[in-house]
């Protein structure tokens, strides 16, 4: 997104206001533009790959060798290596996380799209239940309700009056502030790496409006933009794979027979 500069006056910087969306139409916030965005993005990944798979052959096309490669790389370098023997009925949920993050966050460096969607708290908030949501019911349906609560809360061999202190915070740790982390990683990157861009973008417009030597000083002013959408192409794509990665971390965690 790239809000208009206000031309007249001090130049009034980015704030979250700028991340707040009216309705395109009507008046629910369901019409808004990062809803539109995550709807997009289900309809992007989904043709890509289906497209990429279609004509599948021995000696695969361009198109069916990058659908191939984001495939075996969440399937090898995170299913396989990350959790386990067990990990090929992961890779689905995984595969589609990973490829529904990255698309959504791979927007806010998208021409006349440029907003990422996970830059808005809700969207990895939902995110994060569903991991929340998996890795428990693989952990009890593994352990059973009992021993794995019991193990989360009470370590082995540790001195019984270390529990005091131990059981509140292990409980909290897998309860409240695995989700909670994981959703906000994912969101505070989106949101601050966004208004860095909205800084110097809309900076640059602010100072061509200037002095002679105002508009000079707006060339460096969009240098910084330019060279920071490439840094954050960078930050996209590792928040994804992060948020892939930890997933699958707490998922082989579950099932470890000591966790």
């Amino acid at each position: 997104m790239l809000t208009e500069t206000r031309l007249s006056g001090e130049f009034e910087p980015p704030s979250a206001a700028d991340f707040q969306f009216a309705p395109i139409f009507g008046d629910s916030i369901l019409f808004s533009k990062p809803v539109f965005l995550v709807a997009l993005s289900v309809i992007m990944v989904a043709s890509f790959f289906i497209i990429s798979a279609r004509k599948a052959a021995v000696v695969p096309s361009r198109l069916q060798f990058a659908g191939e490669g984001v495939y075996s790389f969440v399937r090898n370098s995170i299913g396989q290596d990350v959790i386990g023997p067990e990990f090929m009925r992961f890779v689905p949920f995984l595969f589609t996380l990973f490829t529904f993050v990255l698309c959504n966050n791979i927007f806010g460096i998208i021409p006349f799209l440029q907003f990422p969607s996970m830059s808005r708290i809700g969207f990895p908030i939902a995110l994060a239940i569903f991991t929340y949501v998996v890795y428990h019911y693989v952990g009890i349906k593994h352990h059973g309700l009992k021993k794995y609560v019991k193990d989360i809360c009470f370590m082995p061999g540790v001195p019984k009056w270390i529990y005091i202190i131990l059981t509140p915070v292990e409980f909290a740790t897998y309860f409240i502030v695995r989700p909670a982390t994981l959703s906000l990683r994912l969101f505070a990157n989106m949101f601050a790496g966004h208004l860095l861009l909205l800084v110097f973008t809309m900076g640059g417009e602010h100072l061509l409006a200037s002095t002679i030597l105002m508009k000079i000083l707006s060339i460096f002013s969009f240098g910084f933009a330019i060279g920071l959408t490439f840094f954050e192409f960078g930050i996209e794509c590792l928040q994804a794979y992060i948020f892939t990665l930890l997933t699958a971390l707490y998922i082989a965690g579950a099932l470890a027979d000591e966790h």
